[in-house]
């Protein structure tokens, strides 16, 4: 009596599973390196509801990061600014620009405007902007030149990768303190080899690559 079935399907089973096995590896290598900050994250440039141009406040008129974003040097959060601050100069310059309207009615109904967060780390990602910023690390690190960005722009891909590299050698990134919010600052020859290294130790700087660094 002949068999019903041919004898590969016996191995059927198993041919499924390494099948599987094979195919679930693929995915979840795929997801873990294209579903990463680098392709996600990087060029997204969502439209603002108010049209603010870092390249005219930040480059042609030089106002200091701080002015803005107050809370950088002594918060874990880069605050973005209260339209009361915007009015600070907006109630004398371009007081009547229609495109300043959402902002004059936030400023008038004590009502925030909804701007559209551009740069996010991840809920399991612990990250504390004056640590940083005290310790020498310039905004241009993380957010690229944003005083040439007449819209800010997701431009570095903030991954663990790009996160470790400087914590495993931070002497490389960091900068005088004078030079921390002069995004145009550019570091000499020699300056990581030398003058990294002496802030390094006299800032007592200890940039941990262990997990608990930031995956607290």
């Amino acid at each position: 009596m002949s068999a019903i079935f041919p004898k590969w399907t016996n191995r059927l089973p198993l041919i499924v599973l390494v099948g599987g096995v094979l195919f679930g590896g693929a995915a979840v290598s795929g997801l873990s390196y294209y579903f990463t900050p680098k392709y996600t994250r990087v060029g997204y440039q969502p439209i603002q509801p108010v049209s603010f141009s870092h390249s005219v406040h930040a480059g042609q008129l030089g106002m200091d990061c701080r002015y803005c974003h107050n809370g950088v040097e002594k918060s874990w959060y880069s605050n973005v600014p209260a339209a009361s601050t915007c009015m600070n100069c907006h109630s004398q310059v371009l007081k009547d620009d229609s495109r300043l309207e959402l902002v004059r009615q936030s400023f008038t109904n004590n009502t925030p405007v909804p701007w559209v967060q551009i740069h996010k780390t991840p809920d399991y990602v612990y990250f504390n902007h004056a640590v940083h910023v005290n310790r020498g690390v310039s905004c241009v690190h993380c957010h690229g030149p944003v005083n040439k960005m007449d819209e800010v722009k997701h431009t570095k891909t903030l991954s663990m990768t790009f996160c470790l590299d400087c914590h495993r050698d931070p002497a490389a990134k960091i900068r005088p303190a004078s030079e921390v919010f002069n995004l145009d600052w550019q570091a000499p020859p020699g300056f990581a080899d030398r003058d990294g290294q002496k802030n390094v130790h006299d800032w007592r700087v200890r940039a941990s690559d262990n997990c608990s660094a930031c995956h607290r």
